[in-house]
């Protein structure tokens, strides 16, 4: 079967019981609402989807998070947070006994999602930990890296909550928490385990504690979001509202790939037009086209380019590429869908 978008005749909210829901990029940016953001997930919510913000960011405590989104106009208790700090502290428990001691090198949402584990919160690598839990936080210093690096050299198990290079700011990217991790790992050579995304464990958790049948991952960077959705199997909706771009789509690798795409979180409350292959190379959504000639990517000149023609170039490129033709970059422009 060709490589391409899955298609839905009926609305993705109505197609789908829960969505995981990405927060910086999907539901707002920084501290910002991002547009129809709030309206579709209302709207998504009284048909009868419900909804799990699912957050890389283990610094923050549930209910914080809760409140942001409240105030953005998207109503949400505690309950509907999980964050990466309560996927490591799961992953500790997979391993640790109740009362193992944890050396948490982060922000108060993982001190308290550890300590909620029964696990035993430690500051020092002379405490002897049984583990490190490491988190980004802002005000984390050289001296608690030195502390996590002491202890994974004593044979402490490493588990980061994610291993995310940038963290998105009001200013630009700054430095995640896995370039602090990093710092760890080229002091001890001892790469950690992580609970955050693209590993699925945080999807899987969310989904278990739902008891959802047909989750929908929604994201908006391919490496992270739709990665994690791909290892888990869950189908992914990514919106083209944050870091990863419409031709970042085009070139994306099987294991990053979308099953849909959409403009932004109104695509929740639209059917997905699946493309079609149309012939000579074409394919064709909606009445728009794209194909791949001898590696190079070329668009139909009917119009501006849209949220179908982007579907199309997808699917050219992606099947293009598995038959071993990739497209060359420097012919993907950057598409406004």
């Amino acid at each position: 079967m060709p490589a391409t978008l899955s298609g839905s005749a009926v609305p993705l909210a109505a197609a789908h019981d829960l969505a995981l829901v990405d927060l910086d990029g999907v539901a707002y940016k920084g501290h910002l609402p991002i547009p129809h953001a709030a309206d579709s997930l209302t709207a998504a919510r009284s048909g009868g989807l419900r909804l799990v913000f699912v957050t890389n960011n283990a610094s923050r405590e549930p209910q914080e998070v809760a409140d942001q989104l409240t105030g953005l106009d998207i109503p949400t208790a505690a309950d509907e947070v999980l964050t990466a700090a309560q996927a490591c502290a799961a992953l500790l428990r997979t391993r640790l006994d109740p009362g193992a001691r944890v050396l948490v090198v982060g922000g108060a949402g993982l001190r308290t999602a550890v300590a909620e584990a029964g696990l035993t919160v430690v500051d020092s690598a002379d405490d002897a930990p049984d583990a490190v839990a490491q988190g980004y936080a802002a005000g984390l210093a050289w001296g608690d890296l030195a502390e996590a690096a002491y202890a994974v050299a004593g044979g402490a198990w490493h588990v980061a909550s994610n291993l995310d290079l940038s963290l998105p700011t009001a200013r630009g990217f700054a430095p995640g928490n896995g370039a602090l991790v990093g710092a760890v790992v080229a002091a001890t050579g001892v790469r950690p385990d992580s609970a955050g995304k693209p590993s699925p464990a945080m999807y899987r958790l969310a989904v278990d504690r739902a008891g959802a049948e047909r989750p929908l991952v929604i994201g908006d960077r391919l490496d992270t979001d739709l990665g994690g959705a791909r290892a888990g199997g869950y189908p992914g909706l990514h919106v083209l509202t944050g870091v990863s771009t419409a031709r970042d789509a085009v070139l994306a690798e099987p294991g990053l790939r979308p099953d849909f795409l959409g403009r932004d979180l109104r695509a929740l409350l639209e059917p997905h037009p699946r493309p079609e292959p149309a012939g000579d190379g074409w394919w064709t959504c909606e009445g728009r086209g794209a194909r791949v000639l001898d590696g190079a990517l070329e668009l139909d000149r009917e119009g501006p380019v849209g949220i179908d023609v982007v579907r199309a170039a997808c699917a050219a490129a992606w099947d293009a590429a598995d038959q071993g033709v990739p497209v060359d970059p420097a012919t993907v422009p950057e598409l406004s869908a």
